[in-house]
């Protein structure tokens, strides 16, 4: 199949609509059916959350690698390439997958309009299923409840990362509304892991448990204890891990505890495989550094939960410096308080318009900025930030995951 034949493919389903006229359970459910029921017989886990969805995954993943069970990952967003979104085993699907398997759904005969997403959810089921996985990790798209990935099934293991004020145009403005929504995922039959939350929200979820039964524990975040380059936790013996980030470590042991469900459900997964699989997780532009000399570090905190773990991650591994903040973030993130999360640690800050439709200016973020009496200043393109990182200056970028991305772009030309 064709470069060219594929690049159509990938832009006529990148340009379907964001959101439906239905629910994403809805539509991926008639999809899904229409499709042959690829997920009918799926093993998987299921992730929600707010900050945490993919580096859980990554680390879950990982592990199950290690244990030697041919693992698929649906994720999202991609950051350079389309075919990220869809792997087995750490290895993406081929271009020719993508687009065979893409032409064969958009030419099915529906009475709906499934969006992006529900597309790329049905391409990784009849992926997963042709791959012959034994169990799948799947990350929801936007909330849990009317999720596309929800209509997949009833998984293992459900894991509820860190929630935080996200997407509130549509999941709610409250920390127990968007709880509601993200626990959705958490069905009788599963079993939930669940990352230390706020009271309101973790009285939703433990409330969404005890309702359907749900045998669930809690990590309890001030039990976690740095160790070198990984933790200790109760219970535990210790981790090392290849990720940067005093947040990772919950994410961490949130795939850890997941994995010991797996175990008790009798999958082989060993202590060895365990501790190697967190060992050796990586997870692209997230605390990622991608040039020593000069030292430039992507991170994509895209709100305010991700602003504070970068800033309390960078206070931790370099303490008492300061550093150049490159920021890229969309018009519809609330985006005052991540600058004043990173403002105690910046000597200055460079904004730049992501290349999306949906990009706060750069020059209006640069005026907000140095109305808080820092300095700031705007470019019109990342190119031209990265011709001029400067020696001995630390240089961290980050804000939406379109404009890590995009600088991971521009660093591989």
């Amino acid at each position: 199949m064709s470069e060219l034949k594929y690049q159509n493919i990938i832009r006529i389903i990148e340009n379907k609509r964001r959101f439906g006229n239905m629910p994403g359970v809805t539509v991926s459910g008639k999809l899904l059916a229409a499709a042959g029921s690829p997920n009918q017989d799926l093993a998987f886990l299921h992730i929600a959350g707010t900050n945490g969805k993919g580096s859980a995954a990554a680390f879950l993943c990982s592990v199950l690698r290690e244990a030697g069970i041919k693992t698929g990952v649906f994720t999202s967003p991609h950051l350079v390439e389309f075919t990220e979104r869809i792997q087995v085993d750490g290895r993406q699907i081929s271009r020719a997958d993508a687009a065979r398997i893409g032409a064969w759904l958009l030419d099915l005969k529906l009475d709906l309009q499934p969006t992006m997403f529900d597309y790329c959810l049905a391409m990784a089921m009849i992926y997963f299923k042709e791959q012959g996985c034994e169990l799948a990790v799947l990350e929801t798209g936007l909330g849990g409840r009317l999720d596309s990935t929800n209509a997949v099934g009833v998984p293992l293991v459900s894991v509820i990362t860190k929630i935080g004020y996200d997407h509130m145009e549509v999941l709610g403005d409250t920390l127990d509304k968007i709880a509601a929504e993200k626990a959705g995922i958490l069905k009788r039959g599963t079993r939930a892991v669940i990352e230390s939350q706020e009271p309101e929200a973790l009285d939703v979820i433990v409330r969404r448990c005890e309702e359907f039964g749900i045998p669930f524990q809690i990590i309890d975040v001030g039990k976690i204890v740095p160790a070198g380059a990984g933790f200790l936790y109760p219970g535990e013996s210790e981790y090392q891990m290849r990720m940067l980030g005093a947040f990772q470590r919950e994410n961490a042991l949130a795939a850890a505890l997941a994995a010991r469900e797996l175990i008790q459900l009798g999958y082989p997964v060993t202590e060895e495989a365990l501790h190697r699989g967190i060992a050796r997780a990586v997870w692209k532009g997230r605390m990622e550094i991608v040039s020593e000399k000069p030292f430039l570090m992507i991170d994509g905190a895209h709100n305010e939960n991700g602003a504070a773990a970068l800033a309390e991650s960078l206070g931790e591994l370099y303490p008492g410096e300061k550093f150049h903040f490159v920021m890229g973030v969309l018009a519809d993130k609330n985006y005052k308080p991540m600058v004043q999360l990173v403002l105690p640690l910046a000597a200055k800050i460079t904004c730049v318009t992501p290349e999306s439709g949906r990009a706060l200016q750069g020059g209006a973020l640069a005026e907000y900025i140095r109305g808080l009496g820092v300095a700031a200043e705007s470019r019109a393109d990342i190119c031209e930030v990265l011709a001029k990182l400067e020696q001995g200056v630390k240089t961290v970028a980050f804000g939406s995951l379109y404009f890590i991305g995009e600088i991971l772009g521009k660093k591989s030309l």
